[in-house]
């Protein structure tokens, strides 16, 4: 579990204008640079390049780099606007963080301020004739920079908010959580098995507003709990939607200055978040297939390809398990359950897919597939979900071969 001021870190080198900045920052000093570097060139070589030269590159850039980046932006809110109509709102924060986009505005506006910081230097005569060279070599990296950039950014255009190239986003993130949860399953923490074992003396501790943990810092609790002598009991994951009735945490304390200092360990947000919350990414893919499914888009292929991709995803709650220590002895965490897991992508697809044979039959071979793995509770869970999905397509399906095609995957899903 990263700590409060590195989660905050990551979430602002996320931003689009953070990499904007510093690349704008650099591209400046750039500029500058020549007018420090240029006494050290020798004046044989500075005699062969003018002034010209290098105002005339800088002004096409400068003239250029402005439309190229206001096409870009446009373009950007276009495929965000698309990915939100066919795909689902929730992905549009994954891409908004997307590094190539990032990277090929940053780069644009860097080049933009570059020309411009230039010329209006070179108007100023403040290179001298051995500054023009250190500029006439950094333009010229810049030219080829530009270049390299535009062919990828084409490249990558023709996919930006596809709904394939989407959904690879939102796996990828998921897959993410789901691996670091996998290797720190209690947060560095001790388990929490059943909320039974809490001492009855330990008081709620109350979520400052309604809304989503977004990040716990352990590291801060485990002070908490050394200082005070106590332990403290999280009851709310990243991702749990607390309110007046569901606590953060409970401890043996009434004082009311621990009582904020722990709250002040919580990260709270209106909305949830990819990072430490793998539910959340589970649940996303099955609001792209649901959308696939719904009357206005009938994509039933979009929602078998969800269907594959869960199975990929839930084979990493069964990989081999590498945890780490405890490092919080003190903080003990309850833990996602696999019951959890499965509610949350498969219970819409096979309540809205109810009535398409091609998902059903589908459904059930993931649920064979999972059955399969080293775990036994996968079998439980997929024979529960089997049965589940089975009843729900009996209710739905009208002709008797796409029942019977069901029936046949369903009976491979043994317990």
């Amino acid at each position: 579990m990263i700590s409060k001021w590195n989660w905050i870190y990551r979430l602002l080198t996320r931003r689009l204008w953070f990499r904007s900045t510093l690349i704008s920052l650099l591209a400046v000093l750039s500029a500058l640079l020549a007018v420090f570097l240029g006494p050290y060139i020798p004046y044989e070589i500075s005699a062969s390049i003018g002034a010209e030269a290098v105002d005339n590159i800088l002004t096409i850039i400068a003239s250029s780099m402005l439309a190229v980046t206001t096409f870009s932006l446009s373009t950007m809110v276009a495929a965000y606007s698309a990915a939100t109509t066919n795909v689902t709102p929730r992905a549009t924060k994954l891409l908004l963080q997307d590094t190539t986009s990032q990277n090929v505005l940053a780069t644009f506006v860097g080049s933009f301020l570059y020309s411009l910081v230039a010329i209006i230097t070179l108007s100023m005569g403040a290179y001298g004739e051995q500054g023009r060279v250190i500029l006439f070599v950094v333009t010229i990296f810049v030219v080829l920079l530009i270049v390299v950039t535009l062919l990828r950014w084409i490249d990558y255009l023709t996919r930006l908010g596809r709904v394939g190239e989407t959904t690879e986003v939102v796996e990828k993130a998921t897959a993410e959580a789901l691996r670091s949860r996998r290797q720190q399953p209690y947060l560095g923490g001790v388990h929490l098995a059943d909320e039974d074992v809490i001492p009855a003396d330990a008081a709620a501790v109350a979520a400052p507003f309604i809304g989503y943990v977004q990040h716990i810092d352990m590291a801060s609790l485990q002070e908490i709990a050394e200082a005070e002598g106590v332990v403290i009991y999280s009851l709310a994951l990243p991702g749990t939607f607390v309110d007046g009735r569901r606590p953060l945490a409970r401890i043996a304390s009434s004082d009311e200055k621990v009582h904020a200092a722990v709250v002040a360990a919580y990260s709270l947000a209106r909305e949830r978040s990819f990072d430490q919350d793998p539910r959340f990414g589970l649940s996303v893919l099955a609001e792209i297939a649901q959308r696939a499914l719904s009357p206005a888009l009938n994509d039933p292929g979009t929602a078998i390809d969800v269907i594959g991709r869960s199975v990929r995803l839930l084979s990493i709650w069964d990989e081999a398990e590498e945890r780490e220590p405890v490092r919080f002895p003190n903080v003990h965490v309850a833990s996602i359950k696999l019951s959890e897991l499965f509610d949350d992508v498969y219970l819409p697809i096979a309540r809205d897919g109810a009535a398409v044979a091609e998902v059903q039959v589908r459904l059930q071979k993931a649920f064979a597939a999972t059955a399969a793995f080293a775990d036994p509770r996968f079998r439980i869970e997929a024979a529960r979900h089997s049965d589940m999905a089975l009843r729900r397509a009996e209710g739905a399906l009208t002709l008797a071969e796409d029942l019977e095609a069901v029936r046949t995957a369903a009976r491979a899903v043994s317990v």
